[in-house]
C-alpha cells in the first residue's frame, strides 16, 4: 500500500487500476489512523472478509471525514460505479422501486467501496438469489451502562449453553463497538418470519429467567444496567455489521470474531479490555487462528423447537 501523500493516486489492484484519493487523511484522529491505512487494513483483511461479504446485499456506512464525522446509510450502488461491480437487485415495498444494492465479490470492489469512505460494511442475513431465506440466526448484545461486554459475555454464555443443548453450534463476534454478538449458521430453508419469531421468544423467554440481567424490551430506558438482547436483527429489511469490519469508534476497532474460551477469560476477568481488538491486532491475530467465523459460510443446522 503506497504511503503518498497527494490527493489522488492510482491502484492496481487484482488487474484492475483503481483511482482513491485523501490516502493522508486522518480517519481516527485519535490514534492517527488515516484513510491509506484503511484501505490497507481492508486489502490485507480481504481474503478472509470477502467470503463473508459475496453474495450478500451490502449496506455501506460512509464517513467522508473520518469516523468521528458526519455519516450516511449507502444501500443503493453509487452511480456511476465501475461496470466490474456487481450489484443485487431487490424488491423495496416501502420505497415502491428496485434497489440495486452493491455486491462486493472480489478485492476491486472492496477497495472501491473503502475508497467511498465506507468505513463500516453491513450485511444481509440472506445470501443472493435466497433473498427472502436467512443463512443465519443472530442475537446482538447490547449493554446498558453501567454495565459492559463482561455482562455480555455472561448472557452470551447462557445462550451457548442452550444451543448446546440442542445439538447447535454458536459463534461469537465482538461487534467492534460495545457489545457482543452471537450467530448460529443455519444454511437450511428458513423464513425470516421464523427465524425472527425464534429469536424473540427465547429472547423474552432469557429476560424472564434472568430479569435483574436481560432484557428483551426494546425501550432504553429498561435497559441500564442490564443486556439487551436484540432479536430484532433477524429481519430481512435490516443489516448487521460484517465479521471483520472496522467501525467508527474513537480508535480503529473492528467487529472480531472470538473464541468461546476468550468470552469465558472475559466474564472470569471482568475485563472488557480483553475483547476490544484494533485493525493491527486483528491482522495479528487472523495471521495465527485464520478465520475463526469461516463455520459459519457453510454450517448447515436446523432451529429447534421452543418448548
Amino acid at each position: 500500500m503506497p504511503s503518498d501523500s497527494k490527493l489522488k493516486t492510482t491502484l492496481e489492484v487484482a488487474g484492475r487500476k483503481l483511482k482513491v484519493s485523501n490516502l493522508a487523511k486522518v480517519f481516527y484522529s485519535v490514534t492517527g489512523f488515516t484513510k491509506g491505512e484503511m484501505l490497507n487494513y481492508y486489502i490485507r483483511i480481504a481474503p478472509l472478509i470477502l467470503p463473508h461479504l459475496a453474495n450478500r446485499p451490502l449496506t455501506m456506512k460512509r464517513y467522508p471525514n473520518g469516523a468521528q464525522g458526519k455519516f450516511f446509510y449507502q444501500k443503493e450502488c453509487p452511480a456511476p460505479h465501475p461496470d466490474w461491480v456487481k450489484t443485487i437487485p431487490i424488491w423495496s415495498n416501502s420505497n415502491n422501486r428496485t434497489i440495486n444494492f452493491c455486491n462486493a465479490t472480489d478485492l476491486p470492489t472492496l477497495v472501491w467501496a473503502a475508497n467511498l469512505a465506507a468505513l463500516e460494511l453491513h450485511t444481509s442475513l440472506s445470501v443472493t438469489p435466497k433473498v427472502n431465506q436467512p443463512s443465519l440466526l443472530v442475537f446482538d448484545l447490547d449493554p446498558g451502562l453501567p454495565a459492559t461486554i463482561v455482562e455480555c459475555a455472561q448472557v452470551g454464555l447462557l445462550l451457548k449453553d442452550y444451543f448446546d443443548k440442542h445439538g447447535l453450534q454458536s459463534f461469537p463476534k465482538t461487534s467492534g463497538s460495545k457489545g457482543l454478538q452471537i450467530y448460529i449458521p443455519l444454511n437450511t430453508p428458513v423464513s425470516y418470519d421464523l427465524t425472527k419469531s425464534f429469536a424473540r421468544i427465547l429472547a423474552t423467554r432469557f429476560q424472564e429467567k434472568y430479569p435483574n440481567l436481560i432484557v428483551a424490551n426494546m425501550k432504553k430506558v429498561l435497559r441500564t444496567g442490564k443486556v439487551f438482547i436484540d432479536w430484532s436483527q433477524n429481519d430481512k429489511h435490516k443489516t448487521t455489521v460484517c465479521v471483520y469490519s472496522l467501525r467508527a469508534r474513537e480508535r480503529p476497532t473492528i467487529s472480531t470474531p472470538v473464541t468461546w474460551n476468550e468470552v469465558l477469560d472475559v466474564l472470569k476477568q471482568k475485563n472488557p479490555n480483553l475483547l476490544n481488538f484494533e485493525a493491527t491486532q486483528v491482522l495479528d491475530r487472523t495471521d495465527k487462528l485464520g478465520d475463526l467465523f469461516a463455520p459459519v459460510l457453510t454450517l448447515k443446522q436446523k432451529l429447534p423447537v421452543i418448548q
